[in-house]
């Protein structure tokens, strides 16, 4: 088979060639590499196909809007019902925290750094009245006790990089209600 591009409009119509015994069809279209291509350069069909498709919303979502609404969320410190009221999957509350365990043993083995100081420490000053609004910390503290590890200072426990991991492993498993 073959395809005769030409801007003249009739320029190899029903034109069949043979070389030898052998005998090569003109055709109008043919895929190839998983596109089809057509003698007049015709794309909408083409887009029109591969925006139907499944697999390239997917792609897109996990591509581009994921990241867009995960920007920065190892940082955040969400509560429960901010957790559950902003994202409903599972999936995607899974991945703030792994995120925000992955961060944290990021921050915990670089030591006393201004990143180190500004999620973990204390602010100076007063509190404003009523209860204490939930820090980083706390959620770490949260996001540990939920796969059983509770009770263990983090920041000695990020230290070795092979129980991280293995911490980070049960987070990416968690089942979220």
């Amino acid at each position: 088979k073959y395809m005769l591009l030409s801007d003249h409009q009739n320029a190899g119509q029903n034109h069949d060639i043979k070389i030898g015994k052998r005998c090569f069809e003109n055709v109008a279209q043919f895929r190839y590499l998983g596109t089809t291509i057509t003698d007049q350069n015709l794309i909408q069909g083409e887009i029109k196909r591969s925006l139907n498709s499944k697999n390239i919303k997917i792609r897109i979502y996990k591509t581009i809007i994921l990241p867009m609404v995960l920007y920065g969320c190892e940082t955040w410190s969400l509560t429960v019902r901010k957790e559950h009221n902003l994202y409903s999957s599972p999936s995607i509350i899974r991945m703030i925290k792994s995120k925000r365990i992955r961060w944290a043993g990021h921050v915990a083995q670089k030591g006393e750094t201004n990143a180190y100081r500004i999620l973990v420490g204390k602010p100076e000053g007063k509190r404003p009245v009523g209860r204490p609004i939930r820090s980083w910390e706390d959620n770490i503290k949260m996001d540990l006790r939920e796969v059983g590890w509770d009770g263990i200072d983090w920041i000695d426990l990020a230290q070795d990089r092979d129980q991280w991991r293995a911490l980070l492993n049960m987070v990416m498993n968690l089942r979220v209600p």
